[in-house]
């Protein structure tokens, strides 16, 4: 059972006044990723499958991302009465697409799944959590917050098990940050562009450099310093790190002044 329900979001206080064009586009690229759920739930269960415990705790976690696409596709039918998300739903599953059946992880071992999908609650809470405090529309502040608690717990969840695996698969530190580091990049491949071609651009061909641009332009300019401090505390804890030594604290500073930095260029090559 979810920790909340659609019936616990305020929708009666939307706000359409308060609506921003940019932040619905994004969001209605993050309604088909988090809708997908289903699919890397049934990848997990496949990998673990002499696990019982972990695949029912797996199953309740893509229950509660399905509950996330539900409830952002919600926010997105009031800001945006003609959009039609099962339209863009299936030709997000048509165009985009991974191997999901597959009982092997392509990390390598059960802990470098773990740590891969640490690394995406990472990504997704820090989003969330940007998003939240970046929008003025009531009803998506609300949604905002309550997934990206839930992310935080997915991250936690994700952890225990990579505590539990990570002995016996005797995985080094280099490898803890390979595979961190490999899934970090992955934000930039094909998933998060082709979710926003095909929730706002399907009358042009696809082409992925175009729309992760336009994709990240509007992303990375809602993160603030603590939003990345918070990501980089995640990442070290992950792969085996203090999250709060001086090292953590140089890595936020850079990260930082990394996200300022793309977010500026994007920002000059739209102008």
């Amino acid at each position: 059972m979810a920790y909340w329900t659609l019936n616990d979001v305020p929708w009666d206080c939307f706000d359409r006044s308060k609506v921003d064009t940019d932040i619905v586009r994004i969001v209605k690229a993050a309604s088909l990723v988090e809708q997908n759920g289903g699919a890397y739930e049934h990848h997990l269960c496949r990998i673990f499958d002499d696990d019982p415990d972990f695949q029912q705790a797996a199953r309740r976690w893509g229950e509660e991302e399905i509950q996330h696409g539900q409830a952002l596709a919600r926010w997105v039918a009031l800001a945006d009465p003609n959009y039609d998300f099962a339209a863009a739903f299936d030709r997000f599953q048509t165009g985009y697409r991974l191997e999901f059946d597959s009982a092997i992880s392509r990390r390598g071992s059960r802990s470098g799944e773990m740590i891969a999908r640490c690394m995406v609650e990472v990504g997704t809470s820090s989003y969330y959590s940007a998003l939240r405090d970046a929008v003025r529309e009531p009803v998506l502040q609300e949604i905002c917050r309550k997934i990206a608690s839930d992310e935080i717990r997915h991250y936690k969840l994700f952890y225990r098990n990579l505590m539990r695996y990570i002995d016996r698969d005797r995985i080094r530190f280099s490898q803890r940050f390979r595979i961190a580091l490999g899934r970090i990049a992955e934000a930039e491949d094909d998933e998060l562009a082709y979710a926003y071609y095909a929730a706002n651009e399907i009358a042009d061909p696809y082409d992925r450099r175009r729309y992760s641009r336009a994709y990240a332009r509007r992303t990375l300019a809602l993160y603030r310093e603590h939003h990345v401090r918070h990501m980089i505390a995640l990442i070290f804890n992950a792969i085996g790190l203090s999250p709060r030594g001086r090292l953590s604290y140089a890595a936020s500073r850079l990260g930082w002044l990394a996200v300022r930095y793309r977010a500026a260029r994007l920002a000059r090559a739209a102008a």
